[in-house]
């Protein structure tokens, strides 16, 4: 995973919406949703709430 996949996964834990996540970061809203996308994918996950209930569990070690 990629210093801003984490901070993607850190956001999407913490309930932001992309675009928010896109400005906290300094990115694009499309990058993000590529981000996210790469992030399902690494996690084998279907949707942002899985990915936040995975974040939730990696980051809580």
């Amino acid at each position: 995973m990629t210093p801003t996949q984490f901070k993607v996964m850190q956001g999407v834990r913490s309930g932001q919406l992309n675009k928010q996540i896109a400005y906290d970061l300094g990115i694009a809203e499309k990058t993000v949703k590529a981000h996210m996308t790469a992030l399902m994918r690494k996690l084998n996950v279907r949707n942002r709430t899985q990915v936040a209930i995975a974040a939730q569990s990696i980051l809580a070690q």
